[in-house]
This record gives C-alpha cells, sequence and structure tokens, in this order.
C-alpha cells in the first residue's frame, strides 16, 4: 500500500506545470532581442492543467501565462514594468497583484435563514478558493532578467477573456544604462 502511494505522488509530481520557451507560443512579439509570449487560461481544459480544480473563470479572473526570453545581451529590469489586458474597443484592465486575488471574492454578510438572531450552534467556515497556493505560486514576479536568461509566470486580470484583445507590455529597462526598451502589444489569439 505504501508504495502505491508513493508512486502516485511521483505520477502527480510529474503533472506539475511547466512553460514551454518563448519562441514556441503562436501568441509572441519579438523587439530588439526580447520575446515575449503570452497565452490566456480562458478554457477549462487551461485552467486544469496549471491551478487543478480551480476555475479563476468563475470568479471573473483571467489568468495570462507570460514567458520572457531575454536575447538582448542586457540585463533587464522588470521591477517597474505594466501589464494590462486591452479589449477590441480598447478598454484597458490592469492586471491585478497576485497577492491581492484571494480577496476578490470579498466578505460574505452573514445569513441568518430568516431568522432575526443567528444560530447558537457554530457553523462551518467555509474556505475561499482564492487563497489557493497556486495563484501566488504560478505569479511572474522576476524583478529582473539576465541575457539569455528567460522567465515565466502567471499575470492575473478581473476580466473575462474577449476575441481579439491583446497583452500590452511597458516599463521594461536595460539595467545598466536605465533606457526604456519600445513597448510590446502581444495580440491574444
Amino acid at each position: 500500500m505504501l508504495f502505491l502511494s508513493i508512486a502516485a505522488w511521483g505520477a502527480d509530481k510529474d503533472k506539475r506545470f511547466r512553460a514551454e520557451a518563448a519562441d514556441t507560443y503562436a501568441t509572441k512579439q519579438a523587439h530588439a532581442g526580447l520575446t515575449i509570449a503570452v497565452v490566456p487560461y480562458h478554457t477549462a481544459e487551461k485552467m486544469k492543467s496549471a491551478f487543478g480544480k480551480l476555475n479563476l473563470s468563475e470568479y471573473g479572473v483571467l489568468p495570462v501565462l507570460m514567458v520572457m526570453k531575454n536575447d538582448t545581451g542586457k540585463t533587464l529590469r522588470l521591477a517597474d514594468m505594466a501589464v494590462d489586458y486591452v479589449t477590441p474597443e480598447r478598454f484597458k484592465v490592469e492586471a491585478t497583484p497576485s497577492s491581492e486575488v484571494q480577496y476578490l471574492q470579498g466578505p460574505k454578510r452573514p445569513d441568518f435563514g430568516g431568522r432575526p438572531f443567528p444560530n447558537p450552534l457554530p457553523q462551518r467556515k467555509k474556505t475561499n478558493k482564492l487563497a489557493s497556493y497556486e495563484i501566488e505560486g504560478f505569479a511572474f514576479n522576476a524583478k529582473m532578467l539576465p541575457a539569455g536568461e528567460s522567465a515565466h509566470g502567471f499575470v492575473y486580470f478581473q476580466t473575462n477573456y474577449q476575441r481579439g484583445s491583446m497583452i500590452y507590455v511597458r516599463g521594461i529597462v536595460e539595467a545598466q544604462s536605465g533606457k526604456e526598451l519600445f513597448y510590446f502589444e502581444i495580440p491574444t489569439e
């Protein structure tokens, strides 16, 4: 019995989320040696591959995988990078920090079942599914990107996926010179 549980644990470990190289994605843009690829995770299949049973679209959250490959020959500073989701109507949605996603559900009002006073028996607390470790654990949080290196992670937006939308990335700076790179407008399909 112990061997089966160890084998199941090992098989489950192989299923963990992995990103491919930035060049392999269809939705990418390259400029001056930096390649950025984006993939919106709006279908149940994609969502399950990264977040398991948690379907973020049920909470109005769109996770977008962002993969970067730095072939500029210079270290890039990403600390001031801004990522926006732009709809086909040109409505801009700023990225929600991964640490704030768990608070998007908001507090629940107590339900006394039509009675003026609460039930004296203790109620079972509901868990916040948005407090899942995958949300912060898989978030894009690189602050620097050395030459020849890659970084990946999810960026979260409080919106639903729309065909014809794009991801707008700006604020990437060469670490040594302080020169800002050109902005990126990457279509999501």
